[in-house]
């Protein structure tokens, strides 16, 4: 599967997107803040480096949670039955997630002080 072409290679990256969002209701939920921040930022016409700020952290929360997704998918593959350290990968996954979500938000609160004080 090495040296595709460009456009099988996006195709590829889009079926995982595509696949995150039919199976993952935390994707779904992120990608509405995602769509809600967009909204905020058309509506309040931020200085660039707000754009992207905010924008870097929808991106890295989406993509931490793809990146979870396919860690959860393959464990689950190769390990149906529960281990221990799977729940842990797992739970490690998850966190990364949680940590980015919360550094976007606070992210979020910074631009929210400054655009309304």
């Amino acid at each position: 599967m090495k040296n595709q072409s460009f456009s099988k290679r996006l195709g590829f990256a889009m079926n995982g997107v595509a696949a995150a969002w039919r199976a993952e209701a935390s994707f779904r939920t992120q990608c509405a803040g995602a769509l809600a921040v967009v909204v905020v930022l058309l509506w309040r016409r931020p200085e660039p480096v707000w754009w992207a700020l905010l924008l870097l952290n929808c991106a890295l929360v989406l993509g931490a949670e793809l990146f979870n997704s396919a860690l959860e998918h393959a464990l689950d593959r190769v390990h149906p039955e529960h281990h221990p350290a799977i729940g842990i990968a797992k739970d490690c996954a998850a966190g990364a997630v949680l940590v980015l979500s919360l550094a976007a938000v606070c992210v979020f609160i910074a631009f929210v002080v400054a655009s309304f004080g």
